[in-house]
């Protein structure tokens, strides 16, 4: 594995906020929207985790209409796939799947 993308992951998955978010979805593909909820701090502070989380490869993101809807990448890194198993999916978190915001 490339050391500088193994750097990023582990740094991604370092903070409580970020970790919250994969713990949400680990149930499937959920609004950015949603996670301001979830965390209860500003929708510009979610998009930062969001982004760290994404440029190490670990969700990805898709477009529909003026919100992005997060998902966990198909295959993730070992490492990555043995941090989501710890996380307890979270479903009091009100994280909507799919949601049409």
């Amino acid at each position: 594995m490339d050391l500088q993308l193994l750097e990023k992951q582990l740094k991604a998955v370092s903070d409580t906020n970020r970790l919250t978010l994969l713990s949400c979805l680990k149930s499937g593909e959920v609004c950015v929207c949603d996670f301001v909820d979830v965390l209860g701090i500003s929708q510009p502070a979610v998009s930062q985790h969001l982004k760290k989380l994404e440029e190490a490869g670990i969700i990805t993101a898709r477009k529909l209409g003026t919100w992005k809807h997060y998902r966990i990448v198909e295959n993730p890194s070992p490492i990555i796939k043995t941090v989501l198993d710890q996380l307890e999916e979270r479903e009091l978190c009100n994280c909507r799947p799919s949601s049409s915001c």
